[in-house]
């Protein structure tokens, strides 16, 4: 049986692993956060690269996009995003299948997100809690521990790094994106990707659509940690974009969406916008001081 996408004449078999399974929910998750835009081309050697594995399982993870709907394979031009995803996406998997590591991430971050997990804990600990094989375990724990979320502990166990949720760890984080977020603007390579800031500008403007609508503190969440990776991609400096990366990802376990005061979402959405406005004018230096600003006032209110 093969498996057909929008136009395109594949005829590979059907055969799916488990490291495209999860390299495709690991995709799904990428493009529902924002990472990638609506309508941007998934480039077989970029997803390689970013993901760290081989062409042959990205392909097959397109595959399964394309199936979901979430991408669309053009003829002689590979596979772009279809639509915006949503956070419940999810690529079909066989009825029972058990948790792979991707799975097993999301759970992680959402427990400790919620403070389900201790701040130091074993492996035996997670095994007994999740029930998955040790491998599985191991597999997330260390890429856990590669994006700087997770350390190890001497001699045994694991332990989660300075917790957001404590105050003054919290101002420490903010002080650092002040001095990396604003200095990404500024960077002399900075590329004002039209196609990423108009998808960004029109997701902004529809959490406004609706005045008589409060915005939904999750939707906002996602759409936050978003807009400031896309900021730090198009600086063209990879540096700062790891350490935006790395913020966001604490930001997951530590600023659960609840913790955002639905009173300020609406302010926060517009200085987005106004940093936009300002970037696509060409004003850096006035796109790095509203950003100081917004920075120091969600520190306060986070």
């Amino acid at each position: 049986m093969a498996i057909k996408t929008d136009g395109a004449a594949d005829t590979q078999p059907a055969r799916i692993t488990r490291l495209q399974r999860e390299l495709a929910q690991r995709l799904a998750q990428d493009i529902a956060a924002g990472v990638f835009e609506l309508d941007s081309h998934l480039s077989e050697k970029a997803l390689s690269e970013r993901y760290e594995v081989s062409r042959t399982p990205v392909r097959g993870a397109l595959r399964l996009l394309a199936e979901s709907g979430l991408a669309r394979c053009k003829p002689n031009s590979g596979y772009y995003v279809a639509r915006r995803a949503r956070g419940d996406d999810a690529v079909a998997t066989p009825e029972g299948a058990p948790m792979t590591s991707e799975d097993l991430y999301r759970r992680l971050v959402a427990d400790r997100s919620q403070r389900l997990i201790e701040d130091s804990f074993t492996d035996s600990e997670l095994l007994h809690r999740y029930g998955v094989p040790r491998s599985i375990l191991m597999k997330t724990l260390l890429r856990m521990a590669s994006e700087g979320v997770l350390e190890k502990r001497q001699g045994h166990g694991w332990r989660f790094p300075a917790s957001l949720a404590d105050d003054d760890v919290r101002k420490e984080s903010y002080r650092f994106r002040m001095m990396v977020e604003c200095a990404g603007l500024r960077e002399p390579g900075f590329n004002v990707d039209a196609r990423a800031f108009r998808d960004m500008r029109e997701r902004h403007e529809a959490l406004l659509a609706d005045s008589r609508r409060p915005i939904a503190t999750g939707d906002f969440f996602a759409l936050n940690s978003a807009f400031h990776e896309m900021l730090a991609r198009c600086s063209g400096n990879r540096f700062i974009l790891q350490a935006v990366q790395q913020q966001n990802q604490l930001r997951q376990l530590d600023a659960h969406p609840a913790s955002y005061p639905v009173s300020t979402l609406e302010r926060y959405v517009r200085e987005h916008l106004d940093i936009l406005d300002a970037m696509e004018a060409g004003d850096q230096e006035w796109a790095a001081a509203v950003m100081q600003r917004h920075l120091k006032a969600t520190q306060w209110a986070a």
